[in-house]
């Protein structure tokens, strides 16, 4: 059996302080100095029960009564069972930790009424089997959380979570960030896993399109955070862990600097992936030396084929598709230290060996966006009305549609985010009479892990209505509210996509902490088409598919642009 090193495993505290006016969430402090747990190997039979631990702590974290209410300190519970967990030779002795830790919450009051399993239109239900399998729990365990469950009171409240007014995304509470642990800790990592898993597993919309088994993820990634040895290689593997989430909205924004390539300087290039190469499309910096060409194709960087690249980044890149994928690669292909890099480009038919010089990225301007330079509001022609979202202000709306009335078309450019939610404001004059566009599904806060469907949304009419076609412009950067806003304005009767495939990420993000001062997110609600088809991980398809040609940047056209004036002033 591997080492298990710990001092000492404290004792539960009461659910409340003398008072009556905190919760032990409050008072216990016995780990705030580290689990004093630490781990030299994992065995086959401590992951086995160390996954079971982690379904059994999430569970009982969102349904049994003491701590939904907040009687413990459910962290630092975990980590007083755990050591126990770790010591037992296999599943039998695992399941008789379990029940003893499950017996040390005292009875479960009476309720009057006890809840009831979710009802209504559900676009998920709580992925509970588990319970009831006999190959992974024994008989009494089975009963006991089959007896919470069942036991529950019907008050819907949770002491971890509430659900935002209005919008009904989690608003995760009381989730520590620990930002003064000392690293390693192999207790604290395994926190951060099952945190992250079962907030996952309860709260995520779309857990059901990671696209793989969530309940390998766990297994799977056990030993790899347990035991890793520092902080960028812990932050690196729950990177691992996110990615297979597979939504472009879950990051682990406060450790991006780990993310490969590292390093904070980068060439002062946009790149951007044309037919799987990666095509510079522009500058960063005014003037800047770096002896690239728009239009060169980059092959290899400091030696290694950026197909290579790719395919190591890859595991550490959350992303709901491959063109949000690639969107952040290029973003980052340059990164490194300060100084030389050297690169080998594809420049018309010749090759070519260079080299450049990474420069500090803080002072690089220049946002990653495909629209149109200039004016919020353009005019292309006598005939075609421009309007792109990265600058459009909410307030000057009314203005730029009385602008392009009479235009034969109006090309709304989403190939950026939005600068402010314009849906309605610009939506009302492009419908004729009410118009759904999404609808929504969102969590159950009495029965975790359930997800119900809402009633559609609306667009409503406002005169004057623009009689043109409208042509909306999307690509990979078009995200999130870019998305949404997408889906609304191509209800309009004379509407069309034109593009390419969108990020496929969309829904109100719910932010929460993980342990070592880490910040990720996840999208809160799930957003579908009035008739229940998917946008997440699929993307905003247009109806009218156009993609930039490497000739096309060579030319310097905006291919997507022009196809939609074609669209416009064709019969």
């Amino acid at each position: 059996m591997p080492a298990i090193a710990f001092l000492f495993v404290a004792a539960a505290p009461p659910a409340f302080s003398q008072d009556g006016r905190h919760t032990a969430f409050e008072t216990d402090h016995a780990f705030d100095a580290g689990s004093r747990i630490a781990l030299d190997a994992v065995t086959p039979a401590q992951v086995d029960n160390l996954a079971v631990l982690g379904k059994v702590w999430g569970f009982l974290k969102y349904h049994h009564p003491l701590i939904t209410a907040g009687g413990r300190q459910w962290d630092y519970e975990l980590l007083r069972v755990m050591p126990k967990m770790l010591a037992v030779p296999d599943r039998a002795a695992g399941d008789a930790v379990l029940r003893d830790w499950i017996a040390g919450l005292g009875p479960l009051a009476g309720c009057d009424p006890c809840a009831v399993p979710a009802q209504g239109e559900l676009h998920l239900r709580p992925a509970l089997q588990w319970m009831d399998d006999a190959n992974l729990l024994g008989a009494g365990l089975r009963a006991d959380l089959r007896h919470i469950y069942l036991h529950r009171p019907a008050s819907a409240s949770q002491f971890y979570l509430r659900m935002q007014e209005q919008v009904g995304n989690p608003v995760f509470e009381h989730e520590p960030a620990y930002p003064d642990l000392a690293l390693p800790d192999a207790g604290f990592q395994l926190l951060a896993l099952f945190r992250f898993w079962n907030i996952i597993e309860y709260w995520a919309p779309y857990r059901d399109l990671t696209g793989g088994n969530w309940d390998d993820v766990l297994r799977q990634s056990l030993p790899r955070i347990a035991l890793a040895r520092d902080r960028a290689s812990y932050q690196l593997e729950m990177m691992a862990v996110i990615a297979r989430l597979h939504d472009t909205h879950t990051n682990l924004w406060s450790s991006m600097h780990v993310r490969p390539p590292v390093g904070q300087c980068r060439l002062p290039v946009k790149i951007r992936f044309i037919d799987s190469s990666a095509v510079v499309v522009g500058y960063r910096e005014a003037g800047a030396a770096t002896r690239l060409q728009v239009g060169d194709v980059i092959d290899s960087v400091d030696g290694v084929p950026v197909a290579q690249l790719v395919a190591t980044w890859r595991p550490h890149y959350a992303a709901s598709n491959e063109a949000a994928r690639l969107r952040d690669m290029a973003g980052r292909l340059t990164a490194g230290a300060c100084g030389a890099i050297r690169l080998q480009v594809r420049r018309g038919q010749e090759a070519v060996e260079l080299t450049a010089q990474r420069l500090p990225a803080g002072r690089q301007v220049g946002q990653d966006t495909h629209d149109r330079e200039g004016e919020t509001f353009q005019r292309l022609g006598d005939d075609i009305a421009y309007l792109k979202l990265s600058s459009l202000k909410r307030a000057d709306v009314a203005a730029h549609m009385a602008a392009a009335a009479g235009s034969r078309g109006l090309i709304i450019d989403i190939r950026n985010y939005p600068r402010e939610f314009v849906v309605f404001a610009l939506g009302a004059y492009l419908v004729e009479r009410p118009t759904a566009f999404a609808r929504f599904t969102k969590g159950d806060l009495g029965n975790p892990g359930a997800f119900h469907w809402t009633q559609p949304v609306a667009l409503y009419p406002q005169a004057p209505r623009y009689a043109g076609k409208v042509m909306l412009l999307v690509d990979e950067v078009s995200q999130s509210q870019a998305e949404y806003t997408a889906m609304a304005l191509r209800v309009a009767p004379r509407a069309k996509v034109v593009g390419s495939t969108t990020a496929g990420a969309d829904g109100n993000i719910s932010t929460f902490s993980l342990p070592g001062g880490l910040s990720t997110l996840i999208s809160g609600i799930g957003v579908f088409y009035p008739d229940r088809r998917p946008t997440q991980r699929v993307g905003i398809i247009p109806d009218i598919e156009v993609r930039p040609t490497l000739a096309g940047i060579r030319a310097g056209r905006d291919e997507v642009l022009e196809a939609a004036i074609a669209e416009i002033r064709r019969q």
